[in-house]
């Protein structure tokens, strides 16, 4: 894990750049018909020059056979070891659509569903309904006018798809509270459950809301229903400015990724981008007002968890068939990976390792990899180590560490 306090004594100026690329979810499992996965299936001359030039590696986002969401993953990613700095998706969704969360909110991020006849989950996503129906389903919530008690009120958001946020603001409420998604079909929702008083009271009332709010749409199927989770309030998290000396932004095209990103002081960049290349073309564009970028790929993860290996493949195509033009900005650092593996045979995220890729051309030590896939990062140069190292890694290849010690 990165050590802040050594990490500011370190910090030296510099005028190099580092591009830290999220392909969520890259890491996968291989195929019996090729014995591939889908990272070493995908044609990928870009990346595999990278790995020529560069050297590999894999990382653990929290530790050996932990998975892990994609907001402890991005935190490793980001420096903060993820077990040290808990966050729910709850906030992460909040700050990343600009909700003015206020020292009296618990935010949690919900997902309709689809429930069958017996109130039991058939479709954890509803389907993946597109947002227009999601705002629909929220508009018609919020226009329920649902009461709870006087001194609470709860606010609810549209996300992407088929996310939402909701927010409840009151006195002495508590983000101490279990999910109510079981991560599985053919079973209920579960009820909110509070760790103390506090969340206990804060449980019941979010139990009342969701008996109120779920009554409200229970004929809109294939939404009509929905789960929580990731009940949070702000972390205070130390910011990247402070801990490593980069005026950084960050560009993402899901709400909940540009949440994370400002949480830890990254400056969100405005663009229409839905491509990989068209988020190129946004970094090219604010490519001179930052030390440091964060790119998000999203749909590595989703195709894995719809378990749909083909496609999974080509989103990894898309990304390096688009990528010269991210190289041709000519960033000092380059850093491929993905905060946590998503394979499609599993639908869902892992604990294995994930591939790794530090490009600079200045100052990287060559391994003998020929491409940049899973068993090639098992034998490369940067061994296995944890994601929270990353950063100081891709610092120190920039030239931005001075020496420890005399």
């Amino acid at each position: 894990m990165a050590n802040f306090e050594l990490l500011k004594d370190l910090l030296q100026p510099a005028s190099t750049k580092i591009v830290l690329l999220v392909m969520d979810g890259v890491g996968g499992l291989p195929r019996p018909e090729d014995d591939k996965t889908e990272l070493e299936a995908a044609h990928t001359p870009n990346l595999d020059k990278l790995a020529r030039e560069g050297c590999l590696g894999q990382h653990y986002p929290a530790g050996p056979g932990i998975a892990v969401g994609s907001g402890p993953g991005h935190l490793g990613l980001f420096g903060y070891d993820p077990l040290e700095y808990e966050i729910g998706r709850g906030i992460l969704e909040a700050v990343g659509i600009g909700f003015p969360v206020t020292d009296q909110d618990v935010c949690v991020r919900g997902n309709f569903c689809t429930l069958d006849a017996d109130g039991r989950i058939s479709d954890r996503r509803a389907g993946r309904i597109p947002t227009e129906v999601c705002q629909r389903l929220v508009t018609k919530i919020n226009a329920a006018d649902i009461r709870l008690s006087a001194d609470v009120k709860v606010f609810v958001e549209a996300v992407q798809d088929y996310r939402f946020l909701a927010v409840m603001r009151g006195p002495g409420l508590s983000g101490a509270i279990e999910g109510t998604d079981p991560q599985r079909t053919g079973v209920p929702p579960l009820q909110c459950v509070g760790a103390d008083d506090a969340s206990s009271r804060t449980a019941a009332l979010f139990n009342e809301w969701i008996a109120k709010a779920s009554a409200v749409i229970r004929d809109d199927a294939p939404a009509n229903g929905m789960t929580l989770r990731g009940f949070s309030t702000d972390p205070g998290l130390p910011k990247y400015r402070e801990v490593y000396g980069l005026k950084a932004g960050a560009i993402a095209v899901y709400p909940m990724y540009r949440g994370v990103a400002s949480l830890v002081g990254m400056d969100v960049v405005q663009h229409h981008a839905h491509t990989v290349a068209e988020e190129f073309e946004a970094a090219a564009q604010v490519w001179k007002d930052y030390d440091f970028l964060f790119i998000h790929v999203k749909y590595t993860d989703s195709r894995g968890e719809d378990g749909n290996f083909e496609a999974k493949k080509a989103v990894i195509e898309e990304v390096d068939a688009a990528l010269p033009a991210l190289l041709a900005l000519k960033p000092d650092v380059l850093v491929v990976t993905g905060d946590h593996c998503t394979p499609s045979q599993m639908r869902g995220h892992s604990g294995h390792p994930v591939p790794l890729l530090l490009w600079a051309p200045a100052t990287a030590r060559r391994d003998r990899s020929a491409g940049f896939g899973e068993r090639e990062c098992a034998h490369g140069g940067l061994g296995t180590i944890r994601a929270a190292d990353i950063m100081q890694l891709a610092l120190a290849h920039a030239g931005r560490l001075g020496k420890f010690g005399a």
